[in-house]
């Protein structure tokens, strides 16, 4: 215990940030593959079950001394009302059959960890028909995916501790960062006339997160379009690592709970002493498998081979040691795109640590776009510090005036 009181695990330590880096870039890389087998006729839990097992190869090749990584999410494939990660069960029959359908919007979320430092990632992809070549996406349906895009790519703007990036003067850049971060009203304001441009609402009450070591959901969290008695805390500083979601719905924004079983779970930092025998081995299980990330139900199925860790996690659950998230889906049905990003804020800017792969914005096109002035100006703002890639700033310009805008292209690197 005294030896890891002395090790820094901030942002300040640089193997802090390579390790971040490193299950970043196993992240990206499974969501790919995982975006790949998503093909109308596919079984979710047959993907689900590929990609987990992609990320378990992918971290066996990195840290081979370090006993602590793995999963920081499991491969999740939400169909397309859905707004909470799914991922199903072998063992439920009706679960197991559920397939994806063509022209369907569907979210993958999934991360590695290394060291307890755990990138997440979501993407939303539309399923395309088995052996068609992608057609161009246009209507409601590009709506939808413009309408997240631009909304996530302002609110990472948004995330940028003030004064950050200033240049002038040196009383220039003190006032700049004397400057009150946006408020949480103002955040989801802005937000608000994204989304509402592609005719489009914000996710209640969806959360961005401060992350940590063996933790992703921290002290401080920025939460949109809250439902009641629901609100954020705190602001994003230099140092930190967020995980930042962005959901938007075709419908209202509105949630409701799915009357299915939650097989989504996670241990949590309470303490107590599970009675029987069993709930405290699987206990264990999860807990040296999984840590405090979140983990399937479908994964303990694998792993003990029988149905006795139910019990345990009935129990668990019950005395509040293990939390069950449950399964939220749009109130009206309607489409839902979500995006999440693993970010890193430091001295130089905003690093995208793990992020879903940016939208090809020739691929889809919409009769819409966004013309409030502060918003576009919010969106044309660098990530961090130009160090002379002038090439990437050259390729911005079109997108721009296209689509109110683009973000691509932007050098979001930041190399100490």
């Amino acid at each position: 215990m005294s030896d890891e009181k002395e090790i820094d695990y901030s942002l300040a330590n640089p193997d802090t940030l390579t390790k971040y880096r490193v299950a970043a870039t196993i992240s990206e890389k499974v969501l790919a593959a995982v975006s790949k087998l998503c093909v109308a006729g596919e079984k979710i839990v047959s993907i689900c079950q590929q990609g987990d097992k992609l990320i378990e190869d992918e971290v066996s090749k990195v840290y081979r001394t370090t006993k602590l990584k793995g999963f920081s999410h499991p491969t999740t494939v939400s169909p397309s009302s859905y707004v909470t990660p799914y991922t199903p069960l072998t063992s439920d029959n009706a679960e197991a059959n559920i397939e994806l359908q063509a022209g369907e919007p569907v979210k993958i979320q999934l991360g590695a960890q290394i060291d307890g430092f755990g990138s997440i990632v979501c993407d939303t992809i539309i399923v395309q028909p088995k052996d068609q070549a992608e057609d161009v996406i246009t209507g409601r349906t590009a709506d939808l995916l413009l309408a997240t895009y631009y909304a996530n790519e302002l609110l990472i703007r948004l995330m940028m501790p003030p004064g950050l990036l200033a240049s002038g003067t040196d009383e220039e850049k003190a006032k700049a960062a004397a400057a009150k971060p946006p408020t949480q009203t103002k955040i989801t304001s802005l937000l608000d006339k994204v989304v509402k441009s592609y005719e489009c609402n914000l996710v209640e009450s969806t959360t961005s997160w401060l992350f940590d070591r063996n933790e992703i959901e921290g002290k401080k969290k920025i939460v949109l379009a809250p439902a009641e008695s629901t609100k954020g805390e705190g602001s994003p500083e230099i140092g930190e690592v967020w995980g930042v979601e962005m959901g938007v719905s075709l419908g209202s924004g509105k949630c409701k709970t799915i009357e299915q079983r939650a097989t989504l779970l996670r241990r949590t930092n309470n303490t107590y002493i599970l009675k029987s025998q069993t709930a405290r081995k699987t206990l264990s299980t999860i807990q040296s498998k999984f840590g405090h990330f979140p983990f399937s139900l479908r994964q303990l199925e694998e792993e003990g081979g029988d149905t006795k860790y139910k019990v345990g996690v009935f129990e668990g659950a019950r005395q509040g040691v293990i939390r069950q998230y449950e399964l939220v889906g749009d109130k009206d049905s309607s489409p839902v795109a979500r995006l999440l990003t693993t970010l890193a804020i430091t001295k130089n800017g905003i690093s995208k640590l793990g992020a879903p792969p940016a939208l090809d914005l020739s691929k889809v096109q919409s009769d819409k776009k966004i013309t409030d002035e502060e918003v576009l100006k919010i969106l044309e703002q660098p990530l961090s510090k130009n160090k002379g890639k002038s090439k990437n700033k050259k390729k911005k310009k079109p997108a721009k005036k296209a689509a109110g805008g683009d973000a691509e292209g932007e050098d979001d690197s930041d190399e100490e």
